[in-house]
């Protein structure tokens, strides 16, 4: 069976959360217009991944960011994934959740691999897996460095997940990671990765662009360039002669 997967490359807003939230309501529209049945954009979209200020503007699971994003997903019919600052008490994570088309939320992932000092200082690190049902099909969620990783994929796809969806910020010159790496992760777990990234420049970081969505070989089914996309692609459904059995035939050294 096949599902219409969607993914927004775009600049960080920046701060602008009025404005990026306008920018993401065309992009649901665009999705829903081509039949998409969810669209994935950045990460810590909300309010900006390079932004010096995440801590003091992060926002509670079910505020006013969520209330606006589940809005926008039921306007469009269709569902959406975004990375958001999360503020839970004393505590900030880097966070992404998914709702559904009629603005539902149907999940909530905090990131587990932080990347760098940076984020180290910011966020609390997450600790446990999210997945959902969409049309039928299983969603697994993970962010940015969570995705290169191996084990981290093969939980989801152990948990049954059809498709990984990822926000991510991932900056110059780190290219590798959209041309090798996500197919790699797709190919060796026989999953499907929707990897959304930013474009342009926030302060002093450079985006790398190239956000991509894989089919659950490997293959590529979309891949955006340096600068803004909205990409859709229909996700097949696996090939049972080109499927690996990692989980089972690996062999442990010592």
């Amino acid at each position: 069976m096949m599902m219409r997967l969607a993914l927004w490359q775009a600049p960080s807003p920046a701060e602008d959360v009025a404005g990026g939230l306008a920018g993401l309501g065309r992009a649901l529209a665009g999705a829903a217009a081509a039949g998409a049945e969810v669209l994935v954009g950045p990460e810590s979209f909300l309010p900006g991944y390079n932004s010096g200020n995440i801590a003091r503007l992060a926002q509670p699971r079910g505020g006013d960011w969520h209330q606006a994003l589940a809005d926008l997903a039921r306007q469009a019919g269709c569902a959406l994934v975004l990375g958001y600052g999360e503020r839970d008490g004393d505590r900030v994570f880097n966070s992404a959740v998914a709702f559904g088309p009629d603005g539902a939320e149907l999940a909530h992932y905090r990131k587990i691999q932080l990347y760098g000092p940076r984020e180290k200082a910011i966020y609390a690190p997450g600790d446990r897996y999210a997945t959902f049902a969409l049309k039928g099909r299983v969603m697994g969620l993970l962010i940015c460095y969570d995705v290169e990783f191996g084990p981290h994929v093969a939980a989801l796809a152990a948990r049954g997940a059809d498709a990984v969806l990822v926000p991510t910020a991932n900056m110059m010159p780190y290219t590798h990671v959209a041309e090798a790496t996500v197919p790699a992760m797709a190919a060796n777990n026989a999953v499907g990765i929707v990897y959304a990234n930013y474009c342009g420049v926030e302060g002093d970081l450079t985006y790398a662009g190239g956000s991509v969505i894989t089919g659950p070989h490997g293959e590529i089914l979309a891949k955006a360039g340096p600068g803004a996309a909205l990409l859709i692609a229909d996700l097949p459904p696996r090939d049972a002669a080109r499927m690996y059995n990692m989980a089972t035939d690996y062999r442990p050294a010592t």
